[in-house]
């Protein structure tokens, strides 16, 4: 099932990973250091704590990307593979708006796709194994 997408996903909070796909993110920021490089699924988190959207939303629309407004929290996909891109690095510092630190995972190829449920998960996972049976 889905042979043409990477095996691994990244669990990645909206707005964020909307950016990442619509607004020219290329820097992940982490907490750890990050050792793996290659394809990835982008995965929209379930999180839905509506004030830390609201403030990187307008984060993203003041200051970073003024020309992109995020959605409506509400409009925002969730719970689901929503993109794919490829690591290439882990950075401390960069010149990127985009790069609050401590670590920056650096994203090329991003690329969107149709949206598939899927249970999230801390770190990289592989996402097959969390597929969500949609009724």
């Amino acid at each position: 099932m889905f042979p043409d997408l990477p095996t691994k996903a990244l669990s990645i909070r909206q707005p964020w990973v909307w950016a990442i796909l619509n607004a020219g993110k290329r820097v992940e920021n982490r907490p750890r250091r990050f050792h793996y490089r290659g394809p990835i699924c982008l995965h929209a988190s379930q999180n839905k704590n509506r004030r830390c959207y609201e403030d990187a939303a307008n984060e993203i629309f003041d200051t970073i990307a003024p020309y992109r407004a995020a959605p409506h929290a509400n409009c925002a996909p969730r719970g689901g593979i929503i993109g794919t891109a490829e690591i290439v690095d882990c950075v401390e510092e960069s010149d990127s708006p985009w790069f609050f630190g401590p670590y920056g995972l650096v994203l090329e190829n991003v690329q969107p796709v149709d949206f598939i449920p899927v249970k999230g998960a801390l770190g990289l996972f592989d996402w097959r194994k969390r597929l969500e049976v949609v009724q």
